[in-house]
């Protein structure tokens, strides 16, 4: 089965090849002036019963962590930057989103552009087997939306005070509709001084001012490339462990996600211990964030500008392969463990193709962020089929 992708205007004129997150404009006036395109047209195809028919209608019939949802799919933390966002995804149908991940003090977007377009050929497969060049960044976005991948490069920013995304998080939760759901994505910060233990506390701190807006579910981001000073923390059990620990100690009972990145074959002994580690804490697992990958532009120089930003997250279709095969590897480790715990699937997912590869795959959630930017129709689409 093929499903076509909407290349069609709506009634109102927005182009469906116009993301809701603009990448020719910075965080900040995303931040202020967005959402774009049909996000920002106020229909709400909750209340909307087109396409669907009555028998699809009805109560929320899917369980996830204890919760009723009306799908088993959404948008990855990452695109959704404030609450403006979240409600026009959850309009949409879109029904698992994440709010973006935030922090317990202020942090700054990485410089403008976050977002390119960049020239992937088949699989992204890092090193040591992949990536033997650099990949080229554009701003020309015409490429297929089933097929192109982007770099995700903007460092986890968050406003001045706290208390802004606090207030903000709260109004995202007025936002969900019967049957839907936000998650609150939250991550550490290296600050002056910090020894590696007030560092792994800072997780916890910031999921601590998650729970306090009501929200349902935290996932803690372990799998962040774009932050040069803080890396990737997902490849250490003792980083882990420690980290869902005390975070689950400021929780208590919300139900915890982590955030991985791709772990190869190579790490698989790893990616068990790990898992088998922290399940006195979690309740699932998201896989995968980005991969890391050095971008160029056409004159062979570093297409982002600022220090440490030659390696770039991408995302978008290139990634589907290392997603799909970290969510079969969790479904055999979970049945190897004889151990509960949810599997969301992230990564390449354009369509309701790759959509129903997730869920065959064994994902008990699927997320997409490329492919909802530009398909902000995605959740509707992939509602046919399920």
């Amino acid at each position: 089965m093929q499903t076509p992708f909407l290349d069609r205007r709506s009634q109102k004129g927005s182009s469906l090849r116009e993301p809701f997150y603009d990448p020719q404009k910075s965080y900040d006036e995303n931040y202020d002036q967005g959402p774009f395109g049909v996000f920002a047209d106020g229909e709400d195809l909750r209340i909307n019963e087109e396409p669907a028919s009555p028998a699809k209608r009805g109560e929320p019939k899917y369980d996830f962590l204890g919760f009723k949802i009306n799908s088993p799919f959404g948008i990855a933390a990452g695109p959704l930057v404030n609450s403006k966002f979240c409600k026009a995804a959850f309009q949409k149908g879109f029904d698992v989103v994440h709010y973006k991940t935030r922090r317990s003090v202020a942090f700054p977007s990485n410089p403008w552009p976050n977002v390119l377009s960049v020239e992937v050929e088949g699989d992204l497969i890092p090193p040591p087997g992949g990536i033997k060049q650099p990949l080229l960044g554009t701003s020309n976005f015409d490429n297929d939306p089933k097929t192109f991948s982007i770099t995700n490069s903007f460092g986890n920013p968050s406003p001045e005070p706290p208390s802004v995304w606090v207030e903000d998080m709260k109004a995202a939760i007025k936002a969900e509709g019967k049957g839907q759901l936000l998650i609150a994505s939250v991550v550490g910060t290296i600050q002056e001084g910090f020894s590696q233990e007030d560092y792994y506390n800072d997780f916890a701190k910031a999921a601590e001012m998650a729970a306090s807006t009501g929200v349902k579910v935290i996932e803690v981001n372990l799998s962040c490339p774009n932050v040069a000073s803080e890396g990737v923390v997902c490849y250490s059990k003792t980083a882990v462990l420690s980290i869902c620990q005390k975070v689950k100690e400021k929780i208590g009972e919300i139900p915890m996600l982590i955030k991985l990145g791709y772990f190869s074959a190579d790490q698989q002994q790893l990616l068990e211990e790990i898992i088998e580690s922290v399940l006195p804490n979690i309740s699932g697992v998201a896989a995968i964030n980005t991969i890391p990958a050095p971008v160029v532009d056409e004159k062979g120089n570093q297409a982002l500008p600022g220090e440490g930003r030659l390696n770039a997250g991408i995302c978008g279709a290139g990634i589907k392969w290392a997603g799909l095969d970290m969510v079969k590897r969790l479904k055999t480790l979970r049945e190897k463990l004889g151990k509960d715990f949810a599997i969301i699937g992230v990564g390449g997912v354009m369509t309701a193709d790759d959509f129903l590869e997730y869920r065959k795959a064994g994902a008990d959630v699927v997320q997409s962020a490329t492919g909802a930017m530009w398909n902000p129709y995605l959740a509707r689409e992939i509602k046919n089929f399920i």
